[in-house]
């Protein structure tokens, strides 16, 4: 038996073990077991729900990638604070179509769910055929610049950890 056949999504099964251990906060050799068996259990019982389980090719990057995600967050947070507490006629809130180039689900979520993450932006709509996607900005100065930035931070990041390259 193939060892994709009893752990199918290891890096699921390492997150569920840090998410346990992180809600309990107790790092205990019990609650290390049990993350453990939880992270095995769960990912092994609902693996006939996933029909396509997405590859990553690069998970070193996708890690770096979350971390700027995280930064990006509390900066974005800051920025909205000060735009709050601000006069409100200096907002400029628009929505913004940006193409898109991702063509997995689960990467096309991920990427939806960074902006709605992100305060300032929230993902409105994704286009029936998943190539346009509509977001709303708090304050946008300049709508081509929103798009090449969310591109180039998020999108592009995106494809080189879930695209195989074919060089």
């Amino acid at each position: 038996m193939s060892a994709r056949r009893w752990l199918p999504h290891p890096l699921l099964s390492l997150c569920l073990l840090l998410v346990w251990l992180l809600l309990v906060n107790d790092f205990s050799f019990g609650h290390w077991l049990l993350g453990a068996l939880l992270g095995w259990l769960i990912p092994l019982v609902t693996q006939v729900f996933w029909i396509n389980p997405p590859r990553v090719h690069k998970p070193f990057k996708l890690c770096l990638f979350f971390l700027k995600v995280l930064g990006d967050i509390v900066i974005a947070n800051l920025q909205v604070a000060k735009l709050i507490l601000g006069p409100s006629a200096k907002l400029r809130p628009a929505f913004v179509e940006i193409p898109m180039l991702l063509e997995d689900e689960l990467a096309l979520t991920m990427l939806a769910s960074i902006i709605s993450l992100t305060p300032g932006t929230v993902s409105a709509d994704l286009s029936d055929d998943r190539k346009m996607l509509l977001v709303h900005g708090l304050d946008v100065a300049d709508e081509v610049a929103l798009v090449a930035d969310i591109k180039a931070r998020y999108e592009a990041p995106l494809l080189e950890v879930f695209t195989c390259s074919a060089t």
